[in-house]
């Protein structure tokens, strides 16, 4: 049980995370471009190199297909990789890789192997990056049978869901804002702890709109809330989602916004909306509405702010399901 706690950003929770397990446990890798002697572009995986050596912290080329189909290779052999890929606009070469052979190995092989892979990306915007670095595409990685998509919101749950996804036996796409790394700090605890994949949290309780977000999305939904009576769910795992959190929020409040900075057309929003429609309607009483990034390719840093979703369209959302 953890017995003492700092004050950490999500980097340093995600660097504590990562040497506690590989301390537990040998198997532990983790390979990506430059995060041996840089420690990573944000410096995630600092000091790391020197703890464990070049046998387990391994830079490799710039070849995001490569980092992946290693890794995917070092899992079926019994390893427990974590690849790092540096931004998510990067992750494209590598999708082959994920969806033809890393979901696929439980299956392909009747179960006599699995795919224990940690890929870590950070993704989305808010640090005025150039051109693909402020992508948002998780959808397409929740389309992928046999993946798990994580996205954690704070250092504290950064902690938690990456250790459960280390430990957790098939491949998991662990998102990291970008935005989010250092904007905020709270307590997180020295030593182990898990949080359970596929549970979604209650960060405030209300009774007349639930707001589902993710990621950094979810600050700005609480920021926008105020003098609502609004219940704000963090979702944490996009896949398996927690079905079961939605629907009791939605039968209590029979409204529904949902925020994500992903473009809007097929972003993971339309999915939620689909499965509320489908298994909940009768309890709505307004039609769901989406806040997103628009359908545009992610503009560059001027344009930035122009696109992701604002305090004021989060309310206006909010003031037009109230109508109802």
């Amino acid at each position: 049980m953890p017995q003492n706690s700092k004050k950490l950003n999500m980097v340093q929770a995600i660097n504590l995370a990562l040497k506690e397990e590989m301390q537990r446990d040998k198997d532990v890798v983790i390979l990506g471009e430059d995060v041996g002697r840089d420690g990573g572009v944000f410096r995630v995986t600092e000091g790391l190199l020197e703890l464990f050596g070049e046998q387990r912290v391994i830079d490799t080329p710039l070849a995001e297909s490569g980092i992946v189909g290693v890794a995917i290779g070092m899992a079926a052999y019994g390893l427990k990789p974590i690849a790092e890929i540096q931004f998510m606009g990067f992750i494209y070469s590598a999708i082959d890789q994920i969806f033809s052979h890393a979901s696929r190995i439980r299956n392909r092989t009747r179960g006599r192997f699995t795919c224990p892979l940690v890929i870590r990306i950070p993704y989305g915007a808010g640090i005025k990056a150039p051109d693909l670095h402020s992508e948002s595409t998780e959808a397409l990685f929740c389309h992928m049978p046999g993946v798990k998509v994580v996205v954690p919101s704070s250092p504290y749950n950064a902690k938690g869901l990456l250790i459960s996804s280390i430990r957790d036996p098939d491949p998991v796409i662990f998102l990291e804002s970008t935005r989010l790394y250092r904007l905020i700090k709270e307590e997180v605890p020295e030593g182990e702890y898990t949080i359970p994949l596929g549970r979604a949290r209650i960060v405030q309780e209300g009774r007349d709109v639930t707001i589902i977000a993710w990621g950094s999305m979810l600050h700005r939904a609480i920021q926008a809330v105020e003098g609502f009576d609004a219940e704000v769910i963090d979702l944490m795992t996009l896949v398996p989602f927690d079905e079961e959190a939605i629907f009791k929020s939605v039968k209590k409040t029979g409204r529904v916004v949902i925020i994500h900075e992903a473009p809007k057309t097929c972003g993971f929003g339309a999915e939620i909306s689909a499965t509320i429609s489908e298994d909940a309607m009768l309890y709505l009483k307004a039609p769901i509405i989406r806040v997103a990034g628009y359908d545009v390719v992610m503009p560059l840093p001027k344009l930035e702010d122009y696109y992701m979703p604002t305090e004021g369209r989060i309310r206006k959302a909010m003031e037009e399901v109230m109508k109802y």
